[in-house]
């Protein structure tokens, strides 16, 4: 057990003028109370509060909690009084063991009402003084650090409060390396054969390829020292519990994941932070969705630091956090930072956030509403899987993490989503890409006449509302559509020298299992069925003499008779470029575009090449090739670019956006094309359409075949 020397020690490192003669009193207080009680373990059970004290002092809290520590159990266990603690030490330090003492009897893994009730006291408390459940917090930690003594099914029992309760909300409060801590002794006890795997899959690793984590942080630390820019460079393997939940939530096998290292870097300025993330980008390949700037858009407990996911060494995904020293302790310390001491002077740190705003904003309901809504939307609130928010009326919906106020409209009726036009956040209107957070109220704006947009099916995250959103489109679009497939058809009947009167195509309707020559149009126009196959269907006689179709299987000159053919994913050669193949065991031969930077790694290999040419002939728009657009952020846009590409008979089989501003959208079209020429007039339309800033090829090289 720390004696109490030691303990002030430990406070005095960080608060020179602390009162060492009040902590002497209550340390003395203490064991004298808690004298002849014993732990599960057989230890004194003092040995518990000097722990939890010497805990806070890790998070340089001030003297009041440090004493409230110590006698933490001294009401509840002892014959130790409220009265007799305010007497003997403060009314401030007896409010504040008072707090813990009634926390401590909460049952909060109970039945549902009771739990709710239970919930609804844990933050009221909290509500009162923070500090109760900093105290709670350290609490709950050593107690599951020395779990083992504990009976089997009590060590669950707790484990499982610890897991569902405790270190979300630890999170919540921004002491992300108590949450991991929590997890992880939970996680011990819930799925031990769990942890040990991953814990045994970690040391094959390391012996596999080495310290990967000294590698890397060296890597970092180079290209810093080329900048001239002055920073802390610190790496670690994710904790078992982060790499499950990932492996979980992914379904993926361990060896399949790959960003399991974490590496932060501390520097000076705020300045210094972004001059970093350049460093970090220009060096190594940033994984497109991985970005997020917390120093500009803080988080609610003071959270401020930028995180990039890039590909290290060896294709290996490493996340990367940037932040200033300032900004690296209210991110260890969460809200606990607003209490923290230097030197003997309170901390005075710019992001520390203010306690009394940060609970209100978790606690503002608490006079209303029944215990099960209580329980749902203030307990919830703490887990980042799901979102509840309110409606005007005080209605709660329950979504997905990430969910928009679109999902939110779907969710309370199909006929409300579809017509949304503009939504309001906590009174405030915001972009309907907004992602919802627990507890806001939102109000759904509509107008008779507005229509689901293509665009929309990017922005909501629900099933419910993707389905309401196509089922929508298409019947709009079935009208488009049609006026569409009547010009492809006049147009291919026109090349032949036919004319696409009603009846041939109800007759071509007919042959090819369609509804009716209205159908048959909507088909055509949504590229499903091709003009030329409703000609050829009707005048076989014509197809004599058109140019020869290559097979798409086997595209290419060059091949032996055993081996199998792929374009290469990161250059996306297309049919009159100039390609080179290269063998893969198992894989054939995959021909890749002359100048792919992929081909510099066979340079050595040259019995791997193999001497490859496009085969003469009319190829089949099978050629998948990726484009970055950068568009206005306008209504309409998306729409008539899709209208574009389709107009050039192009095909888009994907579509994702990298990046929404109010002005602007980036994203990545996947269009399937037969060949470079055809290429060339899909990029041709749209470069010359006015709401498209820019358009370019995009290869992504961490794509390998």
């Amino acid at each position: 057990m720390i004696d109490v020397e030691d303990l002030i020690a430990l406070v005095r490192n960080y608060n020179p003028r602390c009162n060492a003669d009040l902590i002497r009193r209550a340390y003395a207080y203490g064991m004298k109370m808690h004298d002849g009680q014993m732990r599960k373990s057989g230890e004194p059970y003092f040995t518990h509060p000097v722990a939890v004290a010497a805990i806070l002092t890790e998070m340089q809290l001030d003297d009041a909690t440090i004493v409230t520590a110590l006698l933490h159990d001294t009401i509840e266990d002892t014959r130790s009084t409220y009265t007799e603690v305010s007497q003997l030490f403060s009314p401030e330090i007896a409010e504040l063991v008072d707090g813990v003492t009634k926390l401590t009897n909460l049952q909060l893994s109970s039945a549902q009402s009771q739990q709710a009730e239970n919930f609804r006291k844990l933050f009221m408390a909290m509500s009162k003084d923070l500090r109760v459940i900093l105290v709670k917090l350290a609490d709950r930690l050593h107690n599951m650090r020395t779990i083992k003594s504990m009976k089997p099914e009590k060590q669950v029992q707790k484990a499982r409060e610890t897991m569902e309760i405790f270190a979300p909300l630890a999170g919540r409060m921004g002491m992300q390396w108590m949450r991991e801590e929590l997890e992880d002794l939970a996680f011990r006890v819930l799925n031990p054969e769990a942890r040990n795997s991953i814990i045994r899959r970690f040391l094959t690793l390391q012996r596999e390829a080495g310290d990967v984590v000294h590698r890397i942080t060296a890597d970092i630390r180079t290209e810093l020292d080329r900048e001239g820019i002055e920073a802390a460079v610190y790496g670690r393997a994710k904790k078992p519990h982060s790499i499950w939940r990932k492996m979980q939530e992914k379904d993926l096998a361990f060896s399949r994941l790959s960003d399991i290292y974490g590496f932060r870097i501390i520097c000076r300025s705020v300045a210094d932070c972004y001059r970093i993330l350049g460093v970090i980008h220009g060096r190594w390949r940033a994984v497109p969705g991985r970005f997020k700037d917390y120093i500009s858009q803080p988080k609610s407990n003071g959270y401020r630091s930028i995180h990039t996911t890039v590909s290290g060494r060896d294709g290996k995904r490493v996340e990367v956090q940037i932040r200033t020293g300032e900004m690296h302790e209210v991110a260890e310390s969460g809200v606990a930072a607003h209490w923290s001491y230097r030197e003997g002077v309170r901390g005075r740190n710019p992001f520390a956030v203010d306690p009394a705003k940060w609970i209100a904003s978790l606690t503002e309901r608490l006079d209303e509403g029944d215990h099960d809504e209580f329980l749902e939307n203030v307990k919830l609130e703490m887990y980042s899987d799901q979102v509840f928010c309110f409606t005007p009326k005080g209605d709660v919906i329950q979504l997905p993490r990430g969910a928009t106020p679109l999902d939110f409209a779907y969710a309370i009726h199909t006929r409300i989503g579809n017509s949304t036009v503009s939504a309001k956040v906590d009174g405030i209107r915001v972009p309907l890409w907004t992602r919802l957070k627990n507890g806001q109220s939102v109000e759904i704006i509509t107008a008779e006449g507005q229509r689901p947009q293509a665009s929309w099916i990017d922005i909501v995250t629900t099933g419910r509302a993707k389905a309401a959103i196509r089922r929508s489109l298409r019947e709009e679009d079935r009208g488009r559509f049609v006026k569409l497939g009547q010009e492809l058809a006049r147009a291919a009947f026109d090349h032949v020298g036919k004319k696409a009167t009603d009846k041939a195509l109800r007759t071509a309707a007919k042959m090819l299992g369609c509804a009716d020559d209205q159908d048959l149009l909507a088909r055509l126009g949504s590229a499903e069925i091709t003009a030329r196959k409703v000609v050829e269907i009707l005048y076989p006689e014509l197809s004599i003499g058109r140019p020869d179709e290559v097979d798409d299987k086997r595209p290419v000159i060059g091949l032996q008779d055993d081996h199998l053919f792929r374009r290469a994913p990161c250059c996306q050669p297309l049919p009159g470029e100039r390609i080179v193949g290269i063998t893969y065991r198992g894989k054939g031969v995959v021909a890749h575009a002359i100048d792919c930077p992929a081909l510099a790694e066979f340079e050595s290999n040259t019995d791997r090449w193999v001497d490859l040419k496009w085969k003469a002939g009319r190829h089949a728009p099978v050629n998948t090739v990726s484009l970055e657009l950068t568009i206005s952020n306008d209504a309409g846009v998306l729409g008539r670019i899709c209208t574009l590409v389709g107009e050039q008979k192009a095909n888009i089989s994907d579509l994702r956006f990298t990046d929404r501003k109010p002005d602007f959208y980036r994203l990545i079209i996947d269009v399937d094309l037969r060949d470079v020429e055809h290429l060339h007039m899909v990029m041709t339309a749209l470069e010359a359409d006015t709401d498209v800033a820019q358009i370019g090829r995009y290869r992504d090289m961490t794509r390998k075949p």
